[in-house]
């Protein structure tokens, strides 16, 4: 294991990979924490940001990799999560800011934007080729 293909990487791939180590992290503890608490509600807007900062930053990657390469190229099967990141962050946020009755439907929209885009949409960042890849198994 060495950090050294990431950190040779293009910088919006460090931006984009460190801040899904620390989304992936901050979730683990929203999930565990008592909900509603003040904590818990600071917590969630910086995660929220975290995953919009890890959505944007997705859309970069492919580009920094292959310089000129034309926008009809810059994205792959992967990038559908960033579609269903945005539309979570997105539709949990209106859950959250209408209140009332339909607050607690934020957690579904949350719990998918972990599970979709930090558990699966990592694990394919581990696949032969990419630069996580290289970081956990050498090569």
């Amino acid at each position: 294991m060495s950090l050294q293909p990431l950190l040779d990487a293009p910088l919006v791939i460090q931006i984009h990979v460190f801040g899904a180590i620390t989304a992936f992290l901050l979730g683990a503890v929203q999930f565990a924490a008592p909900k509603g608490t003040l904590p818990h509600k600071t917590l969630g807007a910086v995660w929220l940001l975290l995953m919009t900062t890890i959505a944007v930053s997705s859309i970069f990657i492919r580009p920094s990799l292959f310089p000129g390469l034309p926008i009809t190229q810059w994205f792959s099967f992967i990038h559908i999560f960033t579609v269903l990141t945005i539309w979570g962050v997105v539709q949990g946020s209106y859950f959250l800011l209408r209140g009332g009755p339909g607050l607690k439907n934020h957690r579904q929209s949350f719990t998918g934007i972990f599970v979709g885009g930090l558990v699966i949409a990592g694990a394919f960042a581990f696949l032969p080729g990419r630069i996580m890849n290289a970081v956990a198994f050498g090569g």
